[in-house]
């Protein structure tokens, strides 16, 4: 079993940069569309309003490959399902052909992409509500109430003065966003930080619970559960009884009996462990799961537990106690709404073996283990065998578990790449094999940090986190191959091909031993590790030379080094600067680009210094460009960039947030494109019918109007191509594709990868 690190852990790098205060950075799209006059000269004019240009959007199959932090099912209405993610957003499950929807597109990175908690309403199929908030840290945006009354095809967003943690300690836990079940205008949050908060108009205001003051002794994950006694009121008044976990070993559950008005801790309740979830069955007993942490990593400790309020009595039924040197703890529980006494319940971080879930039909008293018969189908996602001749991963991070309130042999279950489900879990019963699916299609939760589309070959080749990397011979499809191996890494950071032979491809990026580097000589089908590394730490980024005979890598920190042996041996690169240690979430400085012509030439953008410089002998030497360019911070150095277009020398361009600058003398003149207000990420892609000069795309800020951009005409005008509905939260990857024209491709920060076509 491979221990799994959620993408939650390499997008912290780009996302948390992007947050500081006073960052700018384009959230992907907002405003109306445009075609706006730039400028190919410093002379040209301003910007303008005009038309933007229709496209179609999908993502390019995966099947998922991120968190999904939970699974919640209407209670009111079948095959009505929700999931949320920790970093991509929130999705709708589609029955009509067993996919998902994304119902959080419209929001660009400064609206955040972490789901902090989903609810339903349980009267109204129609009412859906979301914490939205990636992170607690002081530079993270405060956070926000989102409510839909179409299932979440439109939203009306309440802006809060606190922070949420959606890619935190305990995100799987829950849920702690709750509707009245009695009088459904009432909502309670439980919040990490700020204590308990409640609604009275469904959303639209919130209100702190100053009677409530229980503490989770500083752990950062505050009230991870809310809970309604729906039995205890009655309908179309407040529900007096109301439950609360708190992240806290020294007593998890508090209870109040009238309303919120006062709390206590519920007597003779298990110490030692914090509650993760917790449910009533139909008869009025409440079954709780616990940790001796939230999850979902380092959880060594963990228990099951059944309380009957009647009696004031808990009972311990404990499937499996973790043994030594099998350390685990319980995340997700769920009761069959129609069978008091029947529930599942899934194991969390059980790394020896791999997670796994338990069945019980008489309330705890005997337990079957799902996974000794177990039967599984990929759906196609061969990333998920990670090159070993096994069964695909489908046991880590289980840390949400849900059974069908309409069909109780269907449950699904969260993983650390996507959710398992299976229609036949009552099979178990009969000791009979239930039969699990991956169901990630539409669920695209990847962190995207390189893509690269070669003139010749697989239309795709990504590097991206967690999954390594990925050959598409087919957008429509999961890569046949699953993910990049040799070596087999955490994340991959950096991609390039040799343009003028583009079978010669390098990647870089990281694993739990450190950086790494790889080459192919077949258009990624196959990799081999280079036998040494530069001197530095992070794997930073690469370049290939244009023939295939030179790589040029610049790591996180240290020194820009060149290779003219496939990476057998690394010298130092002359004339470009040291790059100093850096905080552990700040980009790399320098940003390498490979003439795609001539393949002695290669480019450098030193984004944090603010110059640029050219080498002319393959990478051993470079010069600096006599003019400076803007000097970025930290926080914008992930908007830094420098592309050289295909089939002209010495044509190259640079992204650094504040301008977009390009250069046609091989890099000894820059000229700012005057029309272009900010530049995030830049590539080119087959040039306009007529036209010789490649499309440009551009992800920033044209005049006033943020989104994606089209040029045809080498930066004169530019065409914004999305709109308002198709934003998808952060982005940092734009190009375009060499062989079919208005085809882009986008990389996100948690919806995986985009294309775009022209209607």
């Amino acid at each position: 079993m491979t221990r799994q690190t959620s993408w939650a852990t390499s997008l912290a790098v780009i996302l948390s940069a992007l947050a500081q205060p006073g960052c700018k950075i384009c959230s992907c799209a907002q405003g109306p569309g445009a075609q706006v006059p730039g400028a190919a000269t410093a002379a040209a004019g301003p910007a303008q309003e005009g038309k933007s240009v229709a496209y179609n959007w999908k993502n390019v199959v995966i099947l998922g490959g991120g968190f999904v932090s939970g699974v919640i099912f209407s209670p009111v209405e079948k095959d009505l399902v929700y999931a949320r993610t920790d970093v991509g957003g929130a999705y709708r499950w589609n029955p009509a052909d067993k996919s998902w929807t994304a119902i959080t597109d419209e929001f660009g990175r400064d609206a955040n992409s972490g789901i902090e908690s989903l609810a339903t309403d349980p009267v109204d199929a129609n009412k859906v509500y979301l914490a939205v908030g990636t992170y607690t840290q002081s530079w993270a945006g405060n956070a926000a109430m989102l409510r839909s009354s179409d299932r979440g095809n439109t939203w009306q967003k309440t802006d809060l003065a606190f922070k949420m943690g959606g890619n935190e300690d305990g995100r799987s836990n829950g849920e702690r966003l709750a509707v009245d079940p009695n009088q459904t205008s009432i909502i309670y949050f439980g919040s990490r930080k700020n204590g308990l908060w409640k609604s009275t108009d469904s959303g639209a205001s919130w209100d702190k619970v100053d009677s409530f003051s229980a503490s989770d002794s500083g752990n950062g994950v505050g009230i991870p559960i809310v809970l309604f006694d729906k039995a205890s009121g009655a309908k179309g008044k407040p529900t007096p009884t109301i439950y609360t976990g708190v992240a806290n070993k020294d007593g998890s559950l508090y209870r109040s009996t009238d309303a919120g008005a006062k709390w206590k801790l519920v007597p003779k309740q298990p110490m030692g462990v914090m509650a993760s979830h917790a449910e009533f069955d139909s008869t009025g007993v409440l079954y709780i799961s616990y940790g001796d942490g939230p999850g979902p990593n380092n959880v060594m400790d963990g228990a099951v537990w059944k309380y009957e309020p009647k009696r004031e009595k808990f009972t311990n039924i404990t499937p499996a106690a973790p043994k030594k040197g099998d350390t685990f703890g319980y995340g997700g529980l769920s009761i069959d709404a129609a069978h008091p006494g029947t529930l599942m319940v899934s194991t969390i971080d059980r790394w020896t073996q791999g997670d796994e879930v338990y069945r019980t039909t008489d309330g705890g008293k005997t337990w079957k283990a799902l996974f000794t018969k177990v039967v599984r189908d990929d759906a196609g996602a061969k990333y998920l065998y990670w090159h070993k001749p096994n069964d695909p991963i489908g046991r880590g991070w289980m840390g949400d578990i849900d059974i069908d309130p309409f069909n109780p042999g269907r449950v699904m279950y969260v993983t650390g790449q996507g959710i398992w489900g299976t229609e036949d879990a009552t099979a178990a019963d009969s000791d009979k094999p239930t039969h699990w699916t991956f169901l990630d299609r539409g669920l695209e939760e990847t962190v995207v940090s390189g893509l690269v589309s070669p003139p010749s070959g697989p239309p795709l080749l990504s590097v991206v986190g967690d999954l390594c990397g990925l050959r598409h011979d087919d957008l429509n499809q999961p890569s046949a191959g699953g993910m990049f191996d040799n070596p087999l890494c955490g994340s991959g950071t950096g991609i390039d091909i040799a343009w003028g032979k583009p079978d010669v491809v390098a990647r870089t990026g990281w694993h739990d031993k450190g950086q790494w580097g790889a080459y192919s000589l077949d258009g990624g089908k196959s990799w081999k590790p280079f036998a040494s590394m530069p001197k530095g730490k992070g794997a930073g980024s690469i370049a290939v030379s244009a023939d295939g005979s030179a790589f040029l890598w610049a790591p996180k920190e240290g020194t820009v080094a060149y290779s003219k042996d496939q990476g057998a041996t690394w010298t130092r690169a002359e004339g470009l600067p040291e790059s100093e240690p850096d905080p552990d979430w700040a980009p790399v400085h320098f940003r390498p680009a490979a003439d795609r012509v001539n393949p002695n030439k290669f480019y450098v953008l030193d984004a944090k210094g603010g110059q640029a410089f050219t080498s002319t002998d393959g990478g051993a030497h470079f010069t600096a460009a006599p003019g400076g360019l803007p000097s970025l911070p930290d926080y914008q150095l992930s908007s830094s960039s420098a592309q050289a277009v295909p089939g002209i020398e010495g044509d190259v361009w640079l992204t650094n947030f504040k301008e977009l600058n390009h250069s046609t003398d091989s890099g000894k003149t820059y000229v700012a494109i005057e029309g272009v207000t900010e530049a995030n990420a830049f590539g080119f892609g087959k040039a306009a019918d007529g036209k010789k000069y490649p499309a440009l795309y551009l992800m920033g800020k044209v005049g006033d109007t943020r989104g994606f951009f089209r040029s045809d005409d080498a930066g004169v005008t530019w065409l914004r191509i999305n709109d308002d509905r198709h934003q998808y939260g952060f982005c940092g990857v734009i190009i375009g594709d060499p062989r079919v024209y208005g085809r882009v491709y986008l990389g996100t920060g948690g919806r995986g990868i985009v294309v775009g076509e022209p209607k």
